[in-house]
């Protein structure tokens, strides 16, 4: 989306590909995983890749561009559930509950909730999750700044959001995604999680 928008910066640093080590982030990846899963008994794994840089200077609208590319990776998530779950409902037969335990059909439910689960998660509106790109392009241009200042304090809000909710024994993300994601997982696939 943003090379659609005029941005090309993503392209010259050799992340638009598949391969996965182009992705790798040292403390996201790797670092922030290992003591996670370390520090909570195993309860709690998380992780990111490393982010696609992009030079919102270089889009022809930069306020309409941040924007669509905020957008455009919630939407992709939940392009791929939606297609997930409708090659589930064309292979599976309702009248067959053992068709649900097929390899591939375990392989269809998994992408589309772990799909949805990740599009409504990014547009949480903290920084630098999607959802604040999406705030930050529609806020007056004064407050869109306030508000950006606050990407030094997100990420570490977010895990810490995550770890709490893993002592308290209640996913606080999860109250948040859970109830829009397990509405289109129905949706999609004609089941509930």
């Amino acid at each position: 989306m943003a090379r659609l928008q005029g941005d090309r910066t993503a392209e010259q640093a050799g992340r638009l590909t598949i391969n996965p080590l182009a992705h790798i982030d040292l403390v996201g990846t790797i670092l922030v995983p290992i003591v996670l899963l370390a520090s909570t008994g195993g309860r709690v794994g998380f992780g990111w890749a490393k982010p696609v840089p992009i030079n919102p200077y270089a889009f022809r609208h930069p306020r309409r561009g941040i924007l669509l590319v905020s957008l455009a990776g919630p939407a992709s998530n939940i392009v791929l559930a939606a297609i997930s779950g409708i090659v589930l409902r064309l292979l599976v037969s309702p009248s067959d509950p053992g068709s649900l335990a097929s390899p591939f059909a375990l392989i269809l439910i998994s992408v589309a909730a772990i799909n949805l689960f990740l599009a409504f998660f990014n547009l949480i509106p903290v920084p630098p999750l999607d959802g604040a790109g999406v705030i930050s392009a529609i806020l007056p241009t004064e407050y869109a700044k306030k508000y950006e200042s606050l990407g030094r304090y997100g990420t570490m809000l977010v895990l810490g959001l995550i770890v709490l909710g893993s002592f308290a024994n209640v996913s606080i993300i999860g109250l948040i995604i859970q109830p829009p994601a397990e509405l289109l997982f129905r949706l999609f696939t004609g089941m509930s999680f």
